[in-house]
């Protein structure tokens, strides 16, 4: 600030001089002034000291698996791939950090971290979200009555009942599902049910075939000889 002395100054020092992240903020620093003769003075002044340098902010790559509810969340740590800062690291924040079905596949996710000075820097990534989940296939026992030929078929949604996905099925397939007069009776089937995403999985249920078809009976009029005894027979 322009210390001096009339006979001149010999030296000047500080009793602080070299600041780190702990000294943030204001400081208090005496300032000592000592002339040629060995006279002192001192006074105090205030250092502020500032961190304005942004964290390096550094990104990974994940994959994460919606749950049952076709739901995931993640939290800023999960994306940091090795972010530093000198002073330290406060928070780590992603956006957007909550999937659902709708967000199967890549997905673009920015990392904000911010350090304990409020100084914030970001990066990008990609989540790659992926549905793993099975169905909850749940059948029923059905049943069925043969056609005038002889046969009968089902589909998967007939033994269904109420199956269910978070993201959503894309079909039903039973097995088997075509049956004949050899077949009257309790039959077992499975039902495999497969998501949007391919994941599957089956239930069992018994198919009962039923004959209640009456058959055609058909007539022809005929004319029967007697024998020498007076008798005569048909076959029907």
């Amino acid at each position: 600030g322009g210390s001096s002395d009339n006979c001149g100054v010999a030296s000047i020092s500080a009793s602080t001089t070299t600041f780190g992240c702990t000294e943030v903020g204001a400081n208090t620093v005496t300032l000592t002034v000592t002339d040629i003769y060995g006279n002192t003075a001192s006074c105090d002044a205030t250092v502020t000291v500032e961190d304005n340098v942004a964290p390096v902010a550094v990104c990974q790559t994940i994959t994460v698996q919606l749950d049952g509810s076709g739901n995931a969340s993640i939290a800023g740590t999960d994306i940091d791939g090795g972010s530093t800062d000198a002073c330290g690291i406060a928070s780590w924040v992603a956006s957007p950090d909550a999937f659902t079905c709708a967000n199967h596949g890549a997905n673009a996710v920015t990392l904000t971290v911010t350090d304990v000075n409020g100084n914030s820097s970001s990066c990008n990534t990609t989540v790659t979200v992926e549905d793993n989940v099975a169905p909850t296939s749940v059948c029923k026992n059905i049943t069925v009555q043969l056609d005038a030929s002889g046969n009968t078929s089902i589909i998967g949604e007939d033994v269904n009942d109420g199956s269910t996905d978070a993201c959503g099925i894309a079909s039903y397939a039973v097995a088997p599902n075509a049956f004949t007069c050899s077949n009257v009776g309790g039959n077992p089937v499975v039902l495999t049910v497969t998501d949007i995403y391919g994941n599957a999985s089956t239930c069992g249920a018994t198919v009962t075939v039923e004959d209640n078809v009456a058959p055609v009976a058909t007539c022809q009029d005929i004319t029967v000889q007697l024998d020498a005894t007076g008798n005569g027979s048909l076959v029907a």
